[in-house]
């Protein structure tokens, strides 16, 4: 971990030319009537990353956002997710089509990343949905595309029909009490990135005290820690808030610096599967 991270840090996506801004902007739950202007304050706070999916329901919202902000394209890294095959493989592709049409309705337009947004649907529909996923990278239409709450075993059966292999990325739930070591490990060692939701944990542990601790030593937010925490492990937080202030102050995390006692201190703070708020991979 280098202490020069930066808001214009990036990571390399394996195979790839392209890279991903270290830090994300969630938009789960960011209601339609206020996710524009919230994508615009993360935007103007220096954001360049926004997270969204099909089941969020925000996606032409997070497009209409980066049209108003007067950034170019380009400079800003767009995610969205298939949920849930379309029946056939062609339907599939269509659904995925249509969501690159709600973010960038221009001609050319894509998205720099596109997920499978849970293993759930099945060993079948898996392969359906990666499939569509690959012709959107074939088509220009998507730059990278990964995979979401993939454990060890969804992520290797893969290999027997995969085209692009492995996922450029693994978007999984992480945060000091639910670290998913087993899964961590096997992303880096086959040059996975990984993306934490719920760096924040939902404000559910802000009160803490090893934490507050942390944040009173720093003299920052308890949030700030968890997300400052997130980078130094080399995920790539991806923290949600609909309030400006609130989205400014998690992306002024680079004035200061976790030691090894923090990072010792949030490590041993972890609880497995049991510490998670949403899901825990299966790794069978």
């Amino acid at each position: 971990m280098s202490p020069k991270l930066s808001l214009s840090s990036t990571i390399p996506l394996t195979n790839s030319k392209y890279t991903m801004p270290r830090l994300g902007f969630g938009i789960y739950q960011s209601p339609t009537d206020v996710c524009v202007n919230s994508c615009l304050a993360a935007l103007r706070a220096g954001y360049r990353h926004i997270d969204s999916a099909q089941f969020y329901r925000n996606e032409s919202e997070m497009g209409e956002a980066v049209r108003q902000s007067g950034i170019p394209r380009s400079e800003v890294f767009l995610t969205t997710k298939i949920l849930s095959a379309g029946g056939s493989p062609e339907k599939t592709y269509q659904k995925c089509l249509d969501s690159v049409k709600a973010i960038d309705p221009n001609e050319g337009g894509y998205v720099d990343l596109f997920l499978i947004h849970s293993p759930s649907p099945g060993s079948a529909k898996r392969k359906e949905m990666w499939q569509a996923l690959e012709k959107l990278v074939e088509q220009n239409k998507a730059r990278s595309i990964g995979v979401s709450n993939f454990g060890i075993g969804h992520i290797n059966e893969m290999k027997e029909y995969a085209k692009i292999w492995p996922p450029q990325v693994n978007q999984i739930e992480l945060h000091p009490w639910n670290q998913q070591r087993e899964i961590v490990d096997y992303c880096r060692a086959n040059n996975i990135v990984i993306q934490a939701y719920c760096p924040l944990v939902r404000n559910n542990k802000a009160s803490e005290e090893n934490l507050v601790a942390i944040a009173k030593k720093h003299d920052k937010t308890t949030g700030q820690v968890l997300i400052r925490y997130c980078l130094q492990k080399d995920w790539v937080p991806l923290p949600k808030s609909d309030t400006p202030s609130r989205i400014v102050a998690n992306a002024d995390l680079y004035g200061f610096e976790l030691d090894g006692e923090d990072m010792g201190t949030l490590d041993s703070l972890d609880q497995g599967p049991r510490g998670a708020i949403v899901e825990a991979v299966k790794n069978v």
